[in-house]
């Protein structure tokens, strides 16, 4: 037994659904938010429960040079070191060994690369991207891959699907089972649907708890990324979760889901919040422009979290303009505030069958734009 997977509505290709893991139950579709380096940047992990989450995602490739997996193991593993004892899933680390790491060397063994951080020398193979992530206690592990850049030529893109494809078996002969635990495969081929229909039949013949589509969001646009989803996702094995990563924007959201896709994550939210950028149901909304300095309302209306219920827009203006870290404290608690109520309000209206009626609504609010003051 691994983790489980129940689906409870359909909506056409929409579901939703439930993950048990051994730390607790996920309700999909979910957005999990990204602690990197062990902490959701600008929040306490109580202040991530409480604007709505039961799954983050922490990083792999930063664990294991900072401050190392076998040192987290020791202090009683992820859960206990950050204080978050709901669950957690681990990226392999392919994605940063792509965009952070320096000298990098890929071979059919693995990847030899230099730390970012001080230019000390690493080995990472899927059995030791395997090993971090039990030495972590994540109760989603994802497999080692290579994560193929953009753009790359066809021949390009299916080295690289394959290879990824054969370090996903040697990651599954790696990982233990164990109850409540998971690992995911990751699905690679670029915009190519041809290697992608391939990869997603290679990770099938495997078997896995659940099946990530990676190489996305790197540069293809929403249109290509979509289309990918079209090709792909009814590849996968329906009876299990499906995890779009790295993405994205609230409208990726909305196609993802509406295409089949249980799992996402993404530093957007958190990322916005540091640099004065909200998101709004009326779409993004720059708290540094100079036209909130004396505005009174909140931030956005109906919203519960702590910026939009205690401070005006013209104190998140002053905050951002000032550079107080208040301020990204708090436009990072309403963005993830506002990732979780989209999420709850597409899992509603998946189980009401009314997705696409939500999804034109949501379509419409955000073209509107942020009204001005009167």
């Amino acid at each position: 037994m691994s983790i489980g997977f129940a689906i409870t509505a359909r909506d056409g290709a929409a579901r939703r659904g439930r993950i048990a893991t051994a730390h607790g139950v996920v309700e999909t579709p979910a957005f999990m938010p990204v602690g990197t380096a062990a902490t959701v940047k600008a929040m306490r992990p109580e202040d991530v429960a409480q604007a709505g989450y039961a799954m983050i995602l922490a990083n792999t490739y930063h664990l294991m040079l900072r401050p190392g997996a076998e040192r987290i193991a020791a202090l009683g593993g992820l859960h206990r070191f950050m204080n978050w004892p709901a669950p957690i899933l681990t990226d392999s680390g392919g994605f940063q060994v792509l965009s952070l790491a320096k000298l990098r060397k890929i071979s059919e063994d693995g990847v030899v690369f230099q730390s970012h951080l001080d230019g000390s020398k690493h080995h990472l193979t899927p059995e030791r991207a395997i090993e971090i992530q039990r030495l972590l206690d994540a109760d989603i592990a994802m497999v080692l891959d290579e994560c193929t850049p953009f753009p790359a030529t066809p021949n390009e893109a299916r080295q690289s699907m394959e290879r990824s494809m054969r370090w996903a078996e040697r990651c599954k002969r790696a990982f233990r089972d164990t109850a409540g635990y998971g690992l995911f495969g990751i699905n690679q081929g670029g915009v190519h649907d041809e290697l992608r229909l391939a990869s997603a039949q290679a990770l099938t013949d495997i078997s896995f708890d659940g099946y990530a589509i990676g190489g996305l969001a790197v540069g293809e646009g929403q249109a290509a990324m979509l289309a990918v989803l079209d090709a792909t996702v009814p590849a996968l094995p329906g009876d299990k979760p499906h995890y779009l990563m790295g993405v994205g924007k609230p409208d990726d959201l909305l196609g993802a889901v509406t295409r089949g896709i249980d799992l996402f994550d993404c530093v957007l939210p958190t990322r916005s919040g540091r640099t004065a950028q909200a998101f709004t149901r009326f779409g993004t909304v720059n708290l540094r422009n100079a036209r909130h300095m004396d505005d009174k309302r909140p931030l956005e209306e109906g919203c519960d979290c702590p910026a939009c219920t205690l401070y005006s827009r013209a104190y998140l203006h002053h905050l951002a303009r000032a550079g107080e870290i208040l301020g990204s404290m708090l436009l990072t608690h309403h963005n993830l505030r506002y990732y979780a109520r989209l999420m709850e309000q597409m899992r509603a209206a998946i189980a009401a069958g009314r997705l696409a009626e939500l999804g034109n609504r949501l379509v419409r609010d955000w073209a509107s734009g942020d009204i001005e003051p009167c």
